[in-house]
This record gives structure tokens, sequence and C-alpha cells, in this order.
């Protein structure tokens, strides 16, 4: 199986989860540059299109996604299941070509969709107990901290022959 498409979601998993908020709104997300790299330098070389959809809409995030090369970018998504077969619809691409990471139960609904077509999906330590239950991959590490660096490697390290470090 050849992962085409890696799906992430935002906070709490290539965030911290938290929102720094002022008195106008949101302020500030912490991203690691760890997760960065291994986007950027691992997974867009290696073949794999970079996704993200998200329950939440920032300037920052667009941001973030220009910087690293990510184009498929959906915030404000209410339905993350409905947008994903979307997305793969137009590419004529099956669930089982999907990884999917994840940290609280709004990822669930795309995440069982996508494990029980034979796709992958991984969180990182501090996920809901709910997630990390049906994760093939479960990060040592927390969201926003380089879970989602571990889950590209993980993947890249176990594609039939597409990848060496």
């Amino acid at each position: 199986m050849k992962v085409k498409y890696f799906v992430m979601d935002v906070d709490g998993t290539l965030t911290d989860g938290k929102i720094y908020m002022g008195a106008e709104g949101e302020m500030f997300k912490a991203f690691d540059i760890k997760d960065g790299c291994g986007i950027h330098n691992l997974l867009i070389p290696s073949g794999v299109t970079p996704v993200i959809i998200t329950g939440r809409s920032s300037r920052i995030l667009e941001n973030r996604c220009r910087e690293l090369g990510i184009s498929e970018v959906y915030q404000g998504v209410e339905n993350k299941t409905e947008k994903l077969e979307e997305l793969l619809s137009k590419a004529r691409c099956k669930y089982d070509h999907v990884a999917y990471i994840g940290d609280d139960i709004n990822d669930l609904p795309c995440m069982e969709v996508i494990k029980g077509a034979g796709g992958l999906v991984g969180c990182p330590t501090d996920a809901a107990k709910e997630v990390k239950a049906i994760a093939d991959f479960i990060s040592v590490r927390c969201g926003g901290s380089g879970a989602v660096r571990e889950f590209i490697e993980w993947i890249l390290e176990h594609q039939e022959g597409t990848y060496e470090f």
C-alpha cells in the first residue's frame, strides 16, 4: 500500500492544542520545526501530498502552510469526512491510500473510514483515548512536539520500497 495523501488535523496535532487569545481574538499558535521539516523535506519529496483539514480557521495556519508548501488546506470544515471524500473523488483516489493524523473525537469519523478501508491512522501520545484505541500508530510525542514528523517517518520507513533513511 502506497500512501498518496497525508491528512492532518491542526489543533492538538500540529500544535499543542492551546489557543492563545487576546482581547481581539486569536493571537498565535506554536508549530514544531521538526514537523515542518518532516512535511517539507521528507513527505513532499517522497511524492505524498500533505493535506490539512481543520474545523477552525486561522491566518496563522495559512502562513505556515505557505512556508511548508502545503496547498491542500481546508479550514472551517464541519464535516471532515465529507471534505476528504470530495478531495479523493476529484483525485480519483481511494481511502486505502490515505494516512490521517488527529487527536480528538472530531477526527474519529474520518479516521474510522480510512482505517476501515485499509488506510493508516495515527495520533500523538496525548490524543483522546477513543482516538488512541483505533490508531495504527501512536507517537511517543505530544501534539505540537514532533508527533507528525514521527508518523511521517514511520510511514516512509514502511512504504514498499519508496523511501530509504
